[in-house]
């Protein structure tokens, strides 16, 4: 994907043609969440979560040393969660203007302060929120997702398996929103702009709301086999026309257009088994990565979408894990860099 900089630009070329462009951390716990930060002062920091059958689980801070090429935790910034987080995802503020915070969604929403003043005795996480999205209940049904506003940062939407999608002011602590969006469990919701937001559901289809008209969406797909679960979605914010969805136990993604609803304008099937993530490229409108059960991240041009391919689309470029990748974030802030998560081992691959 063109000419990248090396992290460390004022070692010597030799040194940096014999560095690797793969870092490996193993965590101490199987890995299933997982975040780049945005924040300009925290290239190569990451967030990981661990996915254990248990109350008890853990979320650590990692960042990468470009000095060593080591991934290493910072024990301060390791914390307790209850249950495994579905979801992680740092604030989008690449100016570093608003506090650093993580959200993380499991039973709940919550919102978690970072102060890493390593001078400072007062280095740790601290919970900030905990937002509940039923308001006749201190029990709500388990969160599957949630995104970040990234053009309004006081905003947050999550997916329940209750049906609904939650709209936050995180600022106030408080709902701006909530709509019963689809018939069955809501498995994942992503933002397209400041006030639109899409889902995917147990129901098989991928839904558009636009919160200044609350009361209709518009169905833009629904999965070909009746009842056949869409489990992600990934809205391309290069270019907001297209989005990326994943079927339930299936190994192709389907890539729509807005534009020309029900219609996939390309499928692509080089995976050897299900799909269980999916990202664009953070600074181009025509790459995305796809990872799944066959141990393959593979990294896609879509730039001919439009036109019939014989025999279809092959990706550009193949990388092998050690096992099934469960997990991939393409870091907005480094696009050179893409994270993946398998089995216990995280891994930030330079494409």
């Amino acid at each position: 994907m063109g000419a990248s900089s090396d992290p460390n630009q004022d070692g010597n070329s030799d040194e940096q043609q014999r560095r690797s462009e793969i870092y490996t951390y193993e965590a101490p716990w199987h890995v299933y969440a997982m975040n780049w930060s945005v924040r300009r002062d925290k290239k190569y920091r990451l967030a990981i979560a661990s996915l254990l059958e248990q109350y008890s689980n853990r979320v650590e801070i990692v960042q990468l040393d470009d000095s060593n090429g080591e991934i290493r935790p910072d024990p301060n910034l390791s914390f307790e969660h209850p249950y495994p987080p579905t979801k992680a995802i740092f604030i989008p503020d690449k100016e570093c203007q608003k506090p650093d915070l993580l959200a993380t969604s499991s039973d709940f929403l919550r919102i978690w302060r970072i102060s890493d003043d390593t001078e400072a005795a007062s280095a740790g996480v601290e919970m900030k929120s905990i937002l509940n999205n039923n308001r006749n209940s201190e029990y709500c049904g388990p969160l599957t997702s949630f995104d970040w506003n990234e053009a309004e940062p006081k905003r947050i939407g999550t997916s329940s398996i209750d049906s609904t999608c939650t709209i936050w002011d995180i600022e106030r602590e408080t709902v701006d929103t909530q709509l019963i969006a689809h018939d069955k469990e809501v498995y994942d919701i992503a933002w397209g702009g400041v006030g639109v937001f899409a889902s995917v559901s147990a129901d098989g289809s991928v839904r558009v709301f636009d919160l200044r008209d609350k009361e209709h969406s518009t169905i833009i797909y629904e999965s070909s086999e009746p009842d056949t679960p869409l489990v992600r979605l990934g809205w391309n914010k290069q270019d907001p026309r297209y989005m990326a969805t994943i079927i339930m136990d299936s190994a192709k993604v389907v890539v729509l257009d807005i534009r020309f609803p029900t219609l996939p304008v390309v499928e692509l099937q080089r995976h050897q088994a299900s799909v269980n993530a999916i990202a664009w490229a953070p600074h181009s409108s025509c790459h995305i990565c796809t990872a799944g059960d066959d141990s393959q991240a593979l990294i896609w041009d879509l730039s001919s979408m439009g036109q019939p391919i014989e025999g279809g689309l092959d990706p550009i470029l193949a990388y092998t894990a050690g096992a099934e990748i469960e997990q991939l974030q393409w870091s907005s802030s480094q696009p050179d860099w893409v994270a993946i998560a398998f089995s216990t081992k995280l891994q930030i691959l330079r494409v």
